[in-house]
């Protein structure tokens, strides 16, 4: 067990210095191949103006939302009258997609708790 901890130690110190060394190549080069996105000069009324375009294209792309999901309802609904025609696998893929669900829900749950598994802190 100690020798574990010294080896992830030392790992931890590994990359640690490997960050430190070429943490600001890394940053250099990653402003300078997305510049196109960055606004010059960043102000507190261009952040605001961003926000808005945001918040307004993403109200604006709730129709085209709503139509995806009301055909993906559907689609589900005609699987479920021709469910004779069901393979395996698309059940398999469903029970897998819903225990992956349930599990994201656990996790949520866990974390909302402090990280206990017994209960809430009282």
């Amino acid at each position: 067990m100690a020798s574990s901890l010294k080896n992830l130690q030392s790992k931890a110190c590994q990359a640690s210095h490997f960050v430190a060394k070429h943490g600001t190549a890394y940053y250099k080069q990653l402003l300078e191949q997305n510049k196109q996105y960055i606004q010059e000069p960043a102000t507190v009324e261009k952040c605001n103006l961003l926000s808005k375009q945001l918040l307004y294209t993403r109200l604006a792309s709730i129709p085209s939302r709503k139509e995806a999901f009301w055909k993906e309802v559907d689609h589900v609904k005609q699987l479920w009258k021709n469910k004779q025609d069901l393979k395996v696998e698309d059940a398999g893929i469903a029970a897998l997609f819903g225990l992956e669900c349930f599990a994201w829900f656990c996790a949520g749950e866990i974390i909302g708790r402090g990280c206990t598994f017994t209960g809430y802190y009282v």
